[in-house]
């Protein structure tokens, strides 16, 4: 029997630990780490052609690499291995073994993450340095000592390798045993799933999945221009998060330093806190190509949000929202600020991210009534525009609230998803009617209730699903729509938990008092009160001709006092 039909025999299909795989592998890893022999064996067990990026090379010159390097020089080298690369995965899905230096071009990489699942096979030094011993045909080992050229190409290329979609580490187990590894990691793997949203100016891509802070360097290595960053977090998120955030970024060779972290609290988004925030990046020494990471709630991507627009003129952001509200509103579109005395996030800049990472892992950490409050934005999605999504929300919310990770993860894509259409179409808020301000139904008295009670006392959810109901009672008060809609809204906001009427609330409230906070909110036109209203469950619509008599007679109705 030859070396083929031998590991035909021993790799042959099995039932159970085979993965449904419509897609291209590509093994990365250094010298020795066992790309080729386990590459064999995994294309025998998927059933694909396997390719060894360098004996395609090797065909392709009609000489052998070590050749190419002498006569053409790496650049030559790597040129040739790009263009292999790029055909190789343009066709059927194949395992293919690449090269130890490819996956460092960044075009190489980019067309790997965009046809193919890329595994590294990640090993230690003492493993590779008896694996690659007596190998005189690899060019970069006769440089010098192996030890010593190992150590140099770990060192640059393992922060690059974590960029893989997946890591398995290998060590002197025989290959078989890998090979089990890494179908397995194939079976259980779960990529994250990629939403763009869509600007003028190139946009970004919003990122929800589980796990995301483990690999948060290897999915920001790609959009960020410098692999140095700060993070910004908050007392509270801090001992939860920033060690897993930080050993993520780590892995992909970012540096970060210690945390900045904050007061935790509506009470942080304030001119001196911004100021501080703003002095300790400069006490940093950042550059203009150092990436601000906020960490946390909406507090804090408002906050870390606004210092990097104005820090150096602007520095790369990134968005990690641990709270659902966050994750399903503050974080998309680019909206930065602080709050004034006279109002909420009166101060402030668009200022996009580089990218959002939604780990909706980090929303089993939330108290209840944090998660409650943020379910209010991904109703209020539904109610704007989308209908089917208001429909399931009433049958998944419950879910939801106790923790239902797969009901997490698909309210935040589709809550986020509608969001993105809307801020690509208007990103600075600009069209006169409808487009972005769309997405503040409700907030018009939310934003109200919160000023006259206290920011902080009642939580920005709490507010914005009062002021659902609110909206619909003065849509139909208005006549535009049935007011058992209205009830319809309140009736689901309750059985969520959150507050649906102000009699919810248990303060006595003027509504005077909040129209004149209405009056002094950023939304006003021509000295006109400016609220969304709808004709229907996601059928929003913008309007400035709401007689102010009908403002006030729907919070009287609501239980307010004159």
């Amino acid at each position: 029997m030859n070396d083929d039909s031998v590991l035909a025999a021993t790799t042959a299909p099995a039932a159970g630990l085979v993965p449904p795989i419509g897609r291209s592998i590509v093994l990365v890893g250094i010298m020795g780490a066992g790309k080729t022999s386990i590459g064999r064996r995994l294309a025998a067990r998927l059933g694909l052609p396997f390719r060894d990026a360098d004996l395609e090379i090797e065909q392709a010159a009609g000489c052998s690499i070590a050749e190419i390097f002498a006569r053409f020089g790496e650049a030559a080298f790597r040129d040739g291995e790009k263009r292999v690369i790029r055909r190789l995965l343009g066709a059927e899905p194949i395992v293919l073994a690449a090269g130890g230096g490819a996956y460092m071009d960044p075009e190489t990489r980019a067309t790997i993450r965009a046809s193919a699942v890329s595994i590294w096979l990640r090993s230690t030094l003492p493993v590779l340095l008896r694996r690659v011993a007596h190998r005189t045909h690899r060019p970069l080992l006769n440089a010098d000592n192996p030890e010593t050229v190992l150590r140099r190409l770990m060192a640059t290329r393992y922060p690059i390798y974590a960029e893989a979609d997946i890591t398995v580490d290998c060590g002197d187990e025989p290959p078989e045993t890998t090979t089990e590894t890494v179908l397995r990691a194939l079976v259980e793997h779960r990529p994250p799933r990629r939403m763009p949203v869509a600007l003028s100016s190139g946009g970004y891509d919003v990122i929800v999945g589980e796990g995301l802070l483990a690999k948060a360097g290897s999915l920001l290595g790609p959009v960020l221009p410098q692999r140095r960053a700060v993070v910004v977090t908050d007392q509270h998120v801090a001992g939860l998060h920033a060690a897993a955030l930080v050993a993520g970024l780590a892995e992909a060779g970012f540096e970060t330093g210690e945390p900045l972290v904050v007061r935790a609290g509506e009470t942080t988004k304030s001119p001196e806190a911004y100021l501080a925030l703003a002095g300790d990046l400069l006490d940093r020494r950042v550059e203009r190509r150092t990436a601000v990471i906020a960490l946390g709630g909406g507090v804090v991507g408002d906050l870390a949000g606004f210092a990097a627009a104005t820090v150096l003129r602007g520095l790369p952001f990134v968005q990690v929202p641990t709270t659902l509200l966050a994750q399903v509103d503050s974080s998309v579109g680019g909206k930065t600020g602080i709050n004034m005395r006279q109002g909420k996030n009166l101060l402030g800049a668009f200022h996009q991210p580089r990218a959002v990472l939604a780990d909706v892992s980090a929303l089993a950490t939330l108290p209840p009534r944090e998660l409650r409050a943020g379910y209010a934005e991904i109703a209020k999605a539904g109610l704007i525009g989308d209908a089917p999504f208001f429909a399931w929300c009433e049958a998944n919310a419950s879910a939801l609230l106790a923790g239902d990770a797969a009901a997490q993860t698909e309210a935040v894509w589709r809550a986020c998803a509608f969001k993105a259409r809307v801020v690509g179409d208007d990103e600075r808020e600009e069209k006169p009617n409808d487009g972005r301000a769309l997405l503040n139904l409700g907030h018009t008295f939310g934003h109200a209730l919160e000023a006259e009670c206290g920011y902080g006392q009642v939580l920005h959810g709490e507010a914005v699903a009062v002021g659902l109901g609110l909206a619909f009672r003065l849509s139909a008060r208005l006549g535009h729509c049935d007011a058992a809609l209205a009830e319809r809204v309140e009736a689901h906001v309750e059985a969520c938990g959150l507050p649906a009427t102000m009699g919810h609330l248990n303060r006595r409230l003027s509504a005077e008092r909040l129209v004149g906070h209405m009056a002094r909110d950023k939304k006003v036109r021509d000295g006109k009160l400016a609220f969304v209203l709808a004709r229907g469950i996601g059928q929003a619509f913008t309007s400035t001709d709401v007689p102010p008599d009908a403002v006030l007679a729907v919070l009287r109705g609501s239980g307010c006092a004159d």
